[in-house]
């Protein structure tokens, strides 16, 4: 492998600029780009500042001049796309969810783990530094026993008739829309700051907007979880695309034995640590702390928090092994919750969470 890292990203659309953003920001290059069509591709690779746009998959995934292809596609696209990588024997991102159903999640992380390439999902949320202390808190056992974990992820994006989105298209997008778009990025974060792993639930999802365009809609665009955890705790999540006001208001408190634990990720540059008999708003910065990307005093963003999740990866390609790296295992986990929530709705019954 060449001293920079060479990068080959497949989408040209907002997430393909987010990723190659991140390459840069890392120390790698981006090698080459492709859309969609020759003409996306141009313009990807002028937009995206790459050496050179890609004609075909193939030419893109076979170049010896590659050494990671990033994924950055609609949802089905993801299992043909990476299962093209790893022939290859390139190392890959890939936009979550990783798979549509949890059986393709589960070939393509056999598949990585095969061909001993690096494979990733970016669950870039686990790279807020305050998100590490409460993980830090938990693990050594500041906060006592874990009892209740409930939150929320909210947006407004879908909230009006009028929207639309590839997403909505289970053809594009798969079976499920807001729940393994962003539900699937709380329940990643929960389960990386407690160590505990969701292991029955009961769900119903919710579709609001029944017809976008002139269109059915099959996808949900809300979901509510009651869930339980391997380790004795119980937990609630609302998951939405349709409520006004709310952008990325992706929130979660941790509640123990002796104190409990509260992350916004739009306010992400504090903890609020609530006990008994005082509570305190821990910010970024403190002594000892996950330093992050950025020196104390200048918020750190989602685009920072991408680009260390980046920065992570290129290390275990170089052979490091980054604490809280996501994963493949991440993304399978990922499916598996998700087909679970389905399940649950479409049964109205409590379901097992296959490990």
């Amino acid at each position: 492998m060449a001293d920079r890292i060479r990068a080959g990203i497949v989408g040209t659309g907002f997430m393909g600029a987010v990723h190659a953003r991140a390459v840069r920001r890392a120390g790698g290059t981006v090698a080459r780009v492709l859309g969609s069509t020759p003409e996306s591709s141009r313009a990807g690779a002028e937009r995206l500042d790459a050496e050179a746009a890609a004609s075909t998959v193939d030419e893109l995934m076979t170049a010896g001049d590659i050494d990671v292809v990033h994924i950055c596609t609609p949802n089905a696209t993801h299992a043909p796309l990476v299962r093209a990588a790893i022939a290859a024997g390139k190392s890959v991102v890939c936009e979550k969810p990783l798979a549509v159903d949890p059986a393709e999640a589960q070939d393509l992380t056999d598949r990585a783990a095969a061909a001993g390439v690096t494979a990733t999902v970016p669950f870039v949320y686990r790279f807020y530094p305050t998100v590490r202390t409460a993980r830090a808190r938990i693990a050594d056992g500041r906060t006592g026993p874990v009892r209740l974990l409930h939150g929320s992820y909210l947006q407004d994006w879908l909230a009006e008739q009028g929207d639309d989105n590839w997403r909505v298209d289970a053809v594009a997008g798969g079976p499920s829309r807001a729940f393994a778009d962003i539900g699937v990025h709380w329940c990643d974060l929960l389960e990386f700051v407690t160590g505990h792993r969701i292991a029955r639930l009961a769900a119903r999802t919710v579709i609001a907007v029944p017809e976008r365009h002139g269109r059915p809609v099959t996808t949900e665009d809300a979901a509510v979880v009651l869930f339980e955890t391997d380790c004795g705790a119980t937990g609630t999540l609302t998951v939405s695309q349709v409520s006004p006001g709310r952008k990325n208001r992706l929130w979660f408190s941790v509640d123990a034995a002796s104190e409990s634990l509260s992350f916004d990720q739009e306010n992400p540059e504090s903890l609020w640590i609530g006990g008994r008999e005082t509570n305190q708003v821990h910010l970024r910065g403190a002594t000892g702390e996950h330093p992050g990307v950025l020196p104390a005093g200048h918020p750190q963003g989602y685009q920072d928090c991408f680009d260390a999740f980046v920065a992570d990866t290129y290390a275990a390609l170089a052979g490091d092994a980054p604490d809280g790296l996501p994963t493949f295992a991440d993304g399978l986990r990922a499916a598996r919750i998700t087909a679970a929530v389905l399940e649950s709705s479409r049964t109205s019954q409590w379901v097992e969470v296959t490990s």
